[in-house]
């Protein structure tokens, strides 16, 4: 077994360790994750706007959207959008004679994958937090003749991020362990970083653990953070 000296080698930086790409996988894990997020909000917003829809076409578009995230396992959607999804996208734009010399890039499609599953659970938080926020102040708004998209930006919006907020960060602590699960397809993040590392060195034990310890990192900052951000949205509202 490697004594504490050696241990501390494998991990410097340079052609020696393996520390400069652990810290490379960390930083991308943490790109995707944000990115994902991002792309997940929207979808989460235009999902739950749809399912709170009169209209019924959209509402059954939203329920089969969330439904089948929920339902189909997140490693095989992952492979899915990945693999089938990118596929299909540059068969459409060279149907419409766009996809000549375009190419997706495996960032965009892990995005795409994590973005798509989040976006399904955010649907639910959106939708949650839209029926919490009263009605009167809406109808009030609507009464006075504000437009819709002023009534979105200046009353709903803000307070539905606020009810919303715990879910979001809970999800955003999801999304960064459901990061590791894009190793799978080969694209390069902290998982597949400590993976080849621990069969290049075969110290299995000791780069999954250190692995282990970036991510347990990584949430508790964001954990954090989440916390900062819950006070802030709760600053000035009287406590029950």
């Amino acid at each position: 077994m490697a004594d504490e000296t050696s241990f501390l080698g494998l991990l410097s930086f340079g052609d020696q360790g393996w520390g400069d790409e652990l810290l490379r996988g960390a930083w991308l894990t943490i790109q995707i994750s944000i990115c994902a997020y991002l792309v997940g909000m929207v979808l989460g917003l235009l999902g739950a706007g749809a399912k709170l829809s009169h209209h019924r076409v959209l509402r059954w578009i939203a329920d089969i959207y969330t439904t089948f995230v929920r339902a189909v396992p997140e490693l095989l959607l992952i492979i899915l959008i990945y693999y089938t999804g990118t596929s299909a996208l540059k068969q459409l734009l060279l149907t419409i004679g766009l996809g000549e010399g375009i190419d997706v890039s495996p960032f965009g499609a892990a995005v795409a994958a994590l973005g798509f599953i989040v976006g399904a659970y955010m649907t639910e938080v959106f939708r949650g937090a839209i029926l919490a926020v009263p009605k009167g102040q809406m109808e009030a708004a609507r009464a006075y003749g504000m437009p819709a998209t002023l009534r979105f930006r200046r009353i709903l919006f803000p307070q539905l991020m606020r009810y919303a907020l715990p879910g979001l960060n809970n999800l955003w602590l999801v999304m960064i362990k459901d990061s590791s699960l894009i190793s799978v397809v080969g694209y390069y993040e902290l998982l597949f970083a400590g993976k080849q590392a621990a069969a290049s060195t075969r110290d299995y034990m000791f780069f999954y653990a250190v692995t282990a310890l970036c991510f347990l990192v990584l949430t508790i900052i964001s954990m954090i953070g989440s916390q900062q951000l819950e006070r802030r949205s709760t600053r000035g509202l009287r406590r029950a």
